[in-house]
């Protein structure tokens, strides 16, 4: 789905007021009929990063840290059993996963020195022992906190765990979950893409394959023998499975396609879910944007004589 400038936006001003759930991308849905889940999704979930982006320093101040932690507490005494730290999120609009980091570092903290003799009801004495040590040599190990935020059974306070459970699971943009559906989305198209290449009877190296040859930033594909799509000749081709906004489009030709270009010459990006059509504005620069993969591919062909 190929977007004009004007149309991102209102989609994009349509978000600004609505919360970052489920139930909000259903009401997009309604709202835009004729665009696909897919891109809605993709356009939700971009925009929602930027606003968590902007305003993530004034959730990351030691008052603001102090003051979550210290509400979590409260309201966890009153009620262990309620979404609290969801709500806190919701509340103070931060990404659950994130608010939930926040509180599960704060509590590991505070726990450093002596843990908290309920510890004991989630596992043996040995193994509270080996998680005190752990905390106390890694405090802010990000290693430690993201084992416990991709199974937060291994927190060592079972409300708390609940807690970031909940967070975790209800979470549409940020956290564990979100990482592994879009990696899983991600290898998806790539394989779409490597088969449909395979279909057209196109030679290439993939991405492994290029590393294996020293090679240290390739795009997803390099054609071995180039081809022309719509009067433009095609080296590469990457694969998005995203929506290309212009924030996203820019960092990805500042960090990616610019060094694609400088090595392996022109090539062709798809955006699987769409993109803004104002930013396919390099083609004569060599980088060529498509929401799918090409139907009129010219390849070379050899005559017999």
């Amino acid at each position: 789905m190929i977007l004009t400038k004007a149309q991102y936006d209102e989609i994009a001003q349509c978000l600004v007021s609505v919360p970052p759930t489920r139930q909000s991308l259903r009401k997009l849905k309604q709202r835009f009929p004729s665009q696909s889940q897919a891109t809605l999704l993709s356009i939700f979930s971009q925009e929602y990063q930027k606003h968590i982006k902007r305003t993530h320093a004034k959730h990351h101040t030691s008052e603001a840290i102090e003051s979550y932690y210290q509400r979590y507490l409260n309201k966890v005494r009153k009620n262990g059993a309620a979404p609290v730290l969801l709500e806190l999120a919701n509340e103070v609009d931060y990404a659950p996963s994130l608010m939930a980091r926040i509180v599960l570092e704060r509590f590991l903290q505070e726990h450093e020195e002596t843990p908290p003799a309920t510890w004991l009801a989630f596992g043996n004495e040995m193994q509270c022992t080996w998680l005190r040590s752990q905390i106390i040599k890694f405090p802010s190990s990000k290693s430690v906190i993201n084992s416990m935020l991709r199974d937060p059974s291994q927190i060592p306070d079972g409300v708390l765990a609940n807690q970031v459970y909940q967070c975790i699971v209800n979470d549409c943009c940020y956290g564990p979950l979100v990482d592994c559906i879009k990696h899983a989305i991600g290898h998806e198209h790539e394989v779409l893409l490597r088969d449909l290449l395979l279909e057209k009877k196109l030679s290439f190296l993939d991405e492994d394959q290029l590393r294996a040859k020293g090679y240290d930033k390739t795009p997803d594909f390099i054609l071995q023998v180039p081809v022309a799509v719509e009067g433009h000749i095609i080296h590469w081709i990457e694969s998005k499975a995203s929506f290309g906004d212009e924030c996203s489009h820019h960092a990805y030709l500042h960090d990616q396609f610019w060094s694609y270009w400088n090595r392996f010459g022109p090539g062709l990006v798809i955006y699987w879910y769409g993109f803004i059509q104002e930013l396919d504005c390099n083609r004569e620069r060599g980088i060529l944007l498509k929401a799918c993969f090409p139907t009129d591919i010219v390849t070379l062909c050899h005559s017999i004589a």
